[in-house]
């Protein structure tokens, strides 16, 4: 088989992204905190990018190297700002002020708590370096976790996280179990678990009068507890099912299977709307959120760089050219993602407006099509611009994503949101005996009778959605 060489030309398109593009898509779906650490980190690492002071504005550009084409006229644009003062990005310093009251603190991190304790001990610099490597890697939910659980069982977690924390440090087993032992003694009592039942085991055997069945059941029956099996459990143990009852209601009110639940944590997320949806008379009125972000604008200094014509603007001028063209596109970028937010939710305002008068039984269904229709955008920029974006409004903080959701027909042909089925499920089993709680076939002609025609399968389904275990799961026979 011979082989030639060939050459041939073809004709193809592709479709190539801008930075440009690429730098807007990106801030399209950063949440408001994210866009606030961007924009800074941009500020510290771009020496061309300045912050605004209260009384300066405007957004400011460039200057296009010799020979370019630029994109803008940029040294026009430069001498004339004096006159032509544009508004920037409008943002001050008051972010605290909005959000940090909404985070609740516990006085430090669990970490610190346990570091605090550690400290507090007699040991030597050995242990005390062991003990440090095992409070470093408890979780907040106060377990520790060195391997990945697969399906391993729960003596093999805890033989194999020893063994891995002997190897990683060097030491033998036996010391490593020694802290550890020390550490889980802590307050909270079963912080450093390896699994549920090492930490309610612990806990059990803290409380002020030791109990043998209930150290017994978590030993060795917790998964017919968690399933609610209490006949299985009283059988195996030759107890009465009151005794078993006396013991489940213990590990309720008494042990805690997230010891760690109660601490701060190093990093709180809040909650901070994007925007605002204020009723001013009879109309909704859109607001961004523009607090908290520095104000964006040339650096003087560069300006006049620009202008000097001797040796040093020269040799200078590629790199300010391209510092110049990245603070521009991040301006530019930001300004656009606030307007594509605003129409966005403008958009939403027009389709939800009986939701915000009356509630969510008026939430209408919709879908992303509606809005990237009715604004002149592709789908997939409606569904940047609502993912972790969260708005403000007469009736409570609303994920973006909130408003959009599927509906079905109810008996009187109108469509309902499934939202609303849900949250109307949600009232229907709150409402409920816990002794006696409602199947999924009982929860569908309770809805039935209330206009709304579901399957049971989909009623388990939503169900499910909510967060609402079954009905032998809910059952509560004590």
């Amino acid at each position: 088989m011979a082989y030639e060489l060939k050459q041939e030309l073809k004709l193809s398109q592709s479709l190539v992204m801008t930075p440009q593009l690429q730098l807007a898509i990106k801030l399209l779906q950063l949440s408001r905190l994210e866009l606030v650490d961007l924009v800074r980190q941009e500020v510290q690492t771009n020496p061309v990018l300045e912050e605004l002071t209260d009384t300066e504005g405007g957004h400011e550009a460039g200057l296009a190297a010799e020979g370019e084409k630029p994109e803008i006229d940029w040294q026009a644009y430069l001498e004339d700002q004096a006159e032509h003062r544009e508004r920037g990005i409008n943002f001050n310093e008051k972010e605290d002020e909005d959000f940090m009251g909404n985070v609740a603190s516990s006085g430090g991190s669990l970490n610190e708590h346990l570091i605090w304790q550690l400290n507090l001990q007699t040991l030597s610099e050995r242990e005390h370096a062991i003990g440090e490597f095992i409070i470093g890697n408890i979780d907040e939910d106060g377990y520790l976790r060195i391997i990945e659980r697969g399906d391993l069982k729960d003596d093999e977690i805890e033989r194999l996280t020893v063994e891995e924390m002997s190897r990683h440090l060097e030491v033998s087993m036996p010391e490593v179990e020694r802290a550890l032992a020390v550490i889980q003694q802590f307050e909270p009592v079963g912080v450093g678990s390896r699994n549920l039942r090492e930490c309610l085991m612990i806990q059990a055997q803290n409380l002020p009068v030791r109990d043998t069945i209930l150290e017994e059941i978590i030993r060795n029956h917790l998964e017919r507890v968690a399933q609610k099996n209490f006949k299985a459990v009283a059988r195996s143990l030759g107890i009465s099912l009151d005794d078993v009852y006396e013991v489940v209601k213990i590990i309720n009110k008494s042990l805690n299977p997230t010891p760690g639940a109660g601490f701060g944590k190093d990093e709180s997320n809040a909650i901070v709307p994007d925007i605002y949806i204020l009723k001013v008379g009879d109309e909704y009125v859109v607001s961004l959120n523009e607090d908290g972000m520095p104000k964006l604008k040339i650096s003087s200094y560069y300006r006049q760089l620009i202008k000097d014509k001797g040796r040093a603007a020269e040799q200078a001028k590629g790199y300010i050219q391209e510092k110049l063209r990245s603070a521009i596109w991040l301006i530019k970028s930001v300004h656009q993602r606030q307007r594509t937010i605003f129409r966005v939710v403008e958009c939403i305002v027009k389709f939800q407006r009986e939701f915000l008068e009356k509630g969510l039984k008026y939430l209408k269904p919709l879908v992303l099509k509606d809005i990237a229709s009715e604004i002149g955008v592709h789908e997939s920029t409606v569904s940047r611009v609502t993912a972790n974006k969260y708005v403000q409004t007469p009736r409570g903080i609303f994920e973006l994503k909130y408003f959009f959701s599927g509906g079905l027909s109810n008996s009187s042909g109108d469509e309902v949101a499934v939202e609303y089925i849900k949250e109307k499920m949600r009232d229907i089993i709150k409402s409920e005996d816990a002794k006696n709680p409602l199947s999924d076939k009982q929860i569908v002609e309770i809805l039935k009778n209330s206009g709304i025609v579901l399957a049971r399968r989909t009623a388990a389904k939503y169900r499910e959605a909510i967060g609402m275990q079954p009905s032998n799961r809910r059952k509560v026979h004590f």
